[in-house]
């Protein structure tokens, strides 16, 4: 007589997969019946899709899932006025401060920590709902400022990369850099009031800074933290007002981000850190701020058009967030949701404003937060370090 069948194990046919094969997630091994389990970390944060059920081919540019707690309890960043420092000017030479996990816990909590990321929220609502070509305040600072990266962009052309065999770090980038060193501190001294000539000993650091590394030959999202820190020295002066915000990012920032990628196609430069730890794209993070921001309650644009190869032909040249995605879709090869699963997983987000806030709170914990990248950023006058 055959023992009877245990109500719960159904029995197998001649379909059903190997035994080997894992059941869906949440399931019952034995009898793939419904389990109780901890929710998964992205299970309580909105704004992100569920995550994709496929293996990367390597790390998420973000390591959300052992971050995401920090992202989830992080207040979203608000916009906050510069202050602009009044004479006596005590200008001086910016040194690194930040060396361990207490040290950025102790930058966290200072005023300058809170009004450099309120200036960055500021930058990006300046531009909410614009197209990067709207009509815009270009003031004689923002079109200096312009004017210099235009001239960063001409150096490429007369310093061409040499014939090399390795695909990163070509040496030429060196010689800009040189030129840059050489150069640099005249073309900033041009677009500031005679009352701040002095400060360039403070501003300029940051301004190297900027474009990436000499000797690694890299570049990555502290290089561009470092731009942002530079523009908002000239705020903290006065020299740029809040009303140059929307040409800031629409001229400046557009410029530079132009600048950028000519430097990383021309000569090949590394991702800082380890291949896109720390960049949604290998490299930046701030145009994905601004760019979502354009965006937000756009009338036919939601994240999940990105897949759209039709809309980011059409409309890469007005909006960053697109922009960045047909960057990324041509210089990496294969599926999109593979090598770039992070990018993938905000296109499922319901609208633009969750995405901008939520990467807002992302820019905060894995950039300004993070001590790999925080450990070179420089303090002086303008951003103070508080004892």
């Amino acid at each position: 007589m055959e023992p009877p069948k245990d109500q719960h194990t159904p029995e197998k046919s001649s379909t059903d997969p190997p035994s080997s094969a894992y059941p869906p997630s949440g399931c019952c091994t034995n009898c793939g019946g419904p389990t109780i389990s901890e929710p998964s970390p992205l299970a309580s944060l909105p704004e992100m899709s569920p995550p994709p059920n496929y293996r990367p081919i390597r790390a998420p540019a973000i390591n959300l899932p052992h971050n995401s707690q920090a992202i989830i309890l992080s207040p979203v960043p608000h916009a906050e006025q510069v202050p602009v420092v009044s004479p006596p000017y005590q200008f001086e030479c910016p040194v690194k401060r930040i060396h361990s996990p207490d040290d950025i816990r102790r930058f966290q909590e200072s005023p300058s920590f809170k009004n450099f990321l309120g200036f960055v929220v500021s930058l990006s609502e300046s531009i909410r709902g614009h197209k990067i070509s709207d009509p815009c305040l270009v003031s004689p600072t923002v079109a200096a400022v312009v004017s210099i990266l235009e001239t960063l962009l001409q150096w490429i052309d007369e310093i061409p990369p040499v014939q090399m065999s390795s695909r990163y770090g070509n040496i030429s980038f060196r010689s800009w850099h040189e030129r840059l060193a050489q150069r640099g501190e005249s073309l900033i001294l041009e677009l500031l009031p005679d009352e701040f000539k002095g400060s360039t000993i403070e501003i300029v650091p940051y301004f190297f800074d900027s474009f990436g590394n000499s000797s690694r030959i890299d570049y990555g999202t502290g290089h561009e933290t470092n731009f942002a820190a530079w523009l908002y020295c000239l705020a903290r002066m006065g020299v740029i007002k809040e009303e140059d915000y929307h040409g800031v990012v629409a001229r400046v920032f557009v410029k530079y981000l132009e600048l950028m990628r000519k430097l990383q196609m021309v000569y090949c430069l590394e991702p800082a850190g380890s291949h896109g730890v720390w960049g949604l794209d290998d490299y930046h993070f701030l145009p994905f701020i601004f760019g979502s921001s354009q965006l937000v309650d756009h009338k036919y644009m939601k994240p999940k058009s990105i897949h759209n190869d039709d809309i980011l032909d059409n409309f890469s040249a007005e909006y960053m967030y697109l922009s960045c995605i047909a960057f990324v879709k041509k210089v990496k090869k294969g599926l999109f949701a593979e090598h770039s699963p992070l990018l993938d997983d905000i296109s499922g987000v319901p609208n633009w404003k969750k995405v901008n806030s939520g990467l807002l709170k992302m820019y905060k914990v894995e950039v300004l937060e993070k001590v790999p990248i925080m450990q070179h950023f420089l303090f002086g006058c303008l951003i103070k370090w508080e004892e």
